[in-house]
């Protein structure tokens, strides 16, 4: 079928459908609506919202969550429960109620939570409610434009390819988007399919993040936070009660046009910007913001009177630094840290210093909280740590997936151990450098979207792929991860390794149209490692843009 046909088949869905299908002037549009399915992938569904086959709407979210119930009726014997949160955006609470009906109608009882809730929550309620699913409405930390929805194993950990592929399959088994039955939720719930839950889920969230707490002194330290009209305000707030906490008003209450900022990612340099400006008023030593689901945290620290933004490599370093500092009493042959490929060595160095196991994954903390499903199951290893450089950082199996809030505990923590003994942050930093070597480490994400973009971003990886080894000199070793490296599923991940250590990977982006360069240099000065970094960003990005 044609674009053009399955948009015709559109217009007769309902009359609000139609009407906006019809404000449509450009015919590219229309194409980038039609053109394809929105996939549902192996992190779930991920898309602009929209009227259209390639958007997140009503019949797409119940198409996917159609699959899922299907799934999990193949699967599983008995009593099937699936537990359901959402985020800020604009039509999450709509998305999470449209699940919640279909699933109820396939005879699976929904846990619903009543409000907004942060994804490492949804992680911790899978199992704290003894479910066999967990759903979150969400895009993360994308645009504005964007929603999504992801799928949470038993334990609480997004669908690894093993499962997410028999999930897929019963997904685009659905052939019938439009006849996707739903039932009443208020007849759900007299038949005791549907509970709702809240505070009680929170607290008990909350007490196992702070389990996960390794010091409690006092400290002056001053602290500006801002959720960045997400789901983070409530609980962050909570486990920094003992600390002296301003946040940003403006940024404070749910906004799912995210209307102060460009965009809610704290990867972005000018999402703090905010923050910053009030902690220079406040004369505030730290600064924190949590995206949309609060599972990433960014921050900017006051040093030497300037307030310095703090990448996720860094940051995880740091943590790295600290929480074994204080935990290596208990550690033992079996502690492990978990890393993403494409995450910097700085912090696993760190650990290999204090006799850790480092456990190298795939892009997506799905494979990290897959790491630690596995240890509980065979015994053979203990999770301490993990982390990737894209800002997500977890301590503690209390949740499956990266989490904000305990990496906000711990940062300001350990932001206030420094201060204590008369360090910043930077310093901190400045003296794992010395000891462990420095890093300079980068990001680009090239934007190239509709159909065309997508045969672009094919293109760049088959000429990568094909001769990356001629771009530049010194290069001694690729890894395409897409003829499978170890016992790791295959992946389109290219990472080309110098003879000095330093290295960069491409990969198209599995949630966005966009394809991703990173970078990591090493040097034995800072002021090297960011001159040779600059000159690589540069030389690849004359490959990208030919």
């Amino acid at each position: 079928m044609s674009y053009k046909d399955e948009y015709l088949k559109w217009l007769e869905f309902d009359p609000e459908t139609k009407q906006e299908l019809l404000e449509i002037e450009d015919e590219k549009e229309i194409e980038d609506r039609f053109y394809k399915n929105l996939e549902f992938g192996t992190g779930g569904l991920r898309g602009i919202m929209g009227a259209g086959a390639n958007r997140m709407n009503k019949y797409t979210v119940s198409k996917a969550t159609k699959g899922l119930a299907d799934y999990l009726n193949s699967e599983f014997d008995g009593p099937k429960s699936v537990v359901i949160a959402y985020d800020s955006r604009n039509n999450s609470p709509e998305f999470a109620r449209f699940a919640a009906e279909v699933l109820c109608q396939n005879n699976i009882k929904v846990y619903l939570f009543k409000t907004l809730m942060p994804t490492p929550v949804l992680s911790f309620s899978v199992k704290y409610l003894k479910c066999t699913a967990g759903v979150v409405v969400t895009a993360s930390h994308n645009p504005k434009e964007y929603n999504g929805y992801k799928i949470y194993d038993e334990n609480g950990c997004q669908l690894v390819p093993e499962y997410a592929d028999k999930v897929i399959k019963c997904v685009n088994a659905v052939e019938d988007i439009k006849g996707v039955k739903h039932c009443d939720l208020k007849e759900a719930q007299k038949q005791g399919l549907l509970e709702y839950v809240g505070e009680q889920v929170l607290d008990s969230f909350i007490k196992a993040v702070e389990t996960q707490s390794v010091y409690r002194e006092k400290s002056d330290l001053k602290i500006v936070y801002t959720p960045l009209h997400g789901t983070g305000n409530i609980p962050v707030r909570t486990v920094l009660r003992d600390f002296n906490v301003s946040v940003v008003k403006a940024q404070e209450l749910p906004d799912g046009g995210f209307s102060t900022v460009r965009s809610p990612n704290p990867e972005e340099k000018d999402a703090l910007n905010l923050a910053i400006e009030q902690a220079k008023k406040e004369n505030a030593d730290l600064v924190l913001g949590t995206d949309p689901d609060c599972d990433r945290v960014g921050t900017a620290v006051r040093h030497n009177g300037k307030y310095v933004l703090i990448t996720g490599n860094q940051m995880g370093a740091l943590l790295v630094d600290f929480v074994l500092s204080f935990k290596k009493d208990k550690l033992n042959e079996k502690s492990t840290l978990v890393k993403t490929i494409v995450t910097n060595d700085l912090g696993a160095n760190i650990g290999r210093s204090y006799g850790l196991n480092i456990v190298e994954t795939l892009t997506g903390f799905k494979y990290i909280g897959d790491r630690i499903n596995r240890y509980e199951k065979t015994g053979t290893s203990e999770f301490v740590i993990g982390y990737e450089e894209s800002y997500g950082y977890l301590a503690g199996t209390h949740a499956r997936d990266k989490d904000a809030v305990v990496a906000s505990m711990l940062i300001c923590e350990m932001a206030a151990y420094h201060k204590n003994n008369g360090r910043t942050l930077i310093d901190a930093l400045d003296s794992i450098y010395s000891k462990y070597g420095c890093y300079a480490d980068g990001l680009d994400s090239f934007v190239l979207k509709g159909k065309d973009g997508a045969e672009k971003i094919r293109a760049l990886m088959t000429e990568f792929r094909n001769n990356g080894r001629s771009l530049m000199q010194g290069i001694d070793k690729i890894i395409d991860y897409s003829q499978g490296v170890g016992d790791l599923p295959k992946e389109n991940v290219l990472k080309f390794i110098f003879k000095n250590g330093t290295w960069f990977a491409v990969r198209p982006s599995g949630t966005e149209p966009k394809i991703k360069l990173y970078y990591s240099v090493r040097e034995e000065n800072i002021e090297k490692a960011r001159a040779s970094l600059e000159q690589l960003r540069n030389t690849l990005k004359k490959v990208i843009e030919a």
